[in-house]
């Protein structure tokens, strides 16, 4: 009698860390879906974030703004005018660029976007070889080229050029962008024309 109890509790110890087991792996795929995006040179991974500080910080920036393109340029002036140091390690997230004070590209538009992010304006993440930048929905802008994605123009913002404006100069050629990701749903955006004009 005894050996059988034991035999039935084994059982269900065994039961329960296998499903225990299985919890575990279906939450590691679940984080994986949502923070990394294969792409032909290796993997993006994403580090943007959304918390009250950063939305009240978004708001301070561009409390003097009328237009979507003035608080676009705020954002983008103060996070180019954090400096620009290499980061060998993961990409630091929005607050640790602001603590530390310094990043490179993936640290400085993971900060840029999620700030975007907080006062729902559209923004991308433009991945190509060795660098990756952020381009936002804009109407147009007179004298500015812009990427046009499915016949919308996308304006690109580049965060490690100091005082950058709105619509810095695509540097690559259309063949090198591997892809336009949306950070916050990990998804390439559908790409069924694109144009630099």
């Amino acid at each position: 009698m005894t050996s059988k109890l034991s035999h039935a509790i084994s059982k269900v110890v065994l039961g329960c860390l296998a499903l225990y087991f299985i919890y575990l792996f279906s939450n590691v795929i679940s984080v994986v879906n949502r923070r990394y995006i294969s792409i032909s040179d290796g993997t993006y991974i994403s580090n943007v974030k959304e918390n009250q500080e950063l939305f009240r910080l978004a708001k301070r920036l561009t409390k003097q703004c009328n237009t979507k393109e003035c608080k676009v340029q705020s954002i983008l002036y103060y996070v180019t005018n954090i400096p620009y140091k290499i980061n060998n390690f993961s990409a630091h997230s929005p607050q640790q660029t602001i603590q530390k004070n310094f990043g490179d590209c993936d640290d400085k538009s993971n900060l840029l976007i999620s700030l975007l992010h907080e006062l729902n304006i559209e923004s991308y993440f433009i991945l190509v070889p060795k660098h990756i930048f952020v381009i936002v929905y804009l109407p147009k802008i007179k004298n500015k080229k812009a990427l046009y994605i499915n016949n919308k123009p996308y304006y690109i913002l580049e965060s490690t050029a100091k005082n950058s404006p709105i619509g810095f100069p695509l540097h690559y050629s259309l063949d090198n962008i591997k892809a336009i990701v949306d950070p916050f749903k990990n998804k390439k955006l559908d790409i069924k024309t694109i144009k630099y004009k």
